[in-house]
C-alpha cells in the first residue's frame, strides 16, 4: 500500500508531512486532500482579504503527485449595494 505525505500552506507558513498515511490510491490521497482543505483554512488567521489554502501531496520517493488549493476571497460590500 502506498504512503501519501501531506504538506500544508495557509498562505504565511508550510509544514512538511514527515509521517504520511497508508492509501490505497491516488484518488484516496485525492480526498483526503480535499477534506484536509476546509479544516486549513477554518484554523488560519487571515492574514489579508485574499488567502490560498494549498495541500500538496508527495509520494513515497518525495515527488509531489497532486496539488490542491483553495481561496477565501473577503470582500467587504458597500452598504449602498445589496449583498
Amino acid at each position: 500500500m502506498p504512503r501519501y505525505f501531506f504538506d500544508t500552506y495557509d498562505g504565511s507558513r508550510f509544514v512538511p508531512d514527515p509521517e504520511g498515511i497508508d492509501l490505497d490510491s491516488l484518488d484516496m490521497a485525492k480526498a483526503e486532500a480535499q477534506r484536509a482543505l476546509p479544516d486549513l483554512a477554518r484554523d488560519a488567521i487571515p492574514s489579508n482579504d485574499q488567502n490560498t489554502f494549498i495541500v500538496s501531496v508527495r509520494d513515497e520517493a518525495g515527488q509531489v503527485v497532486l496539488r490542491a488549493a483553495l481561496t477565501l476571497i473577503i470582500e467587504i460590500v458597500p452598504e449602498s449595494q445589496p449583498a
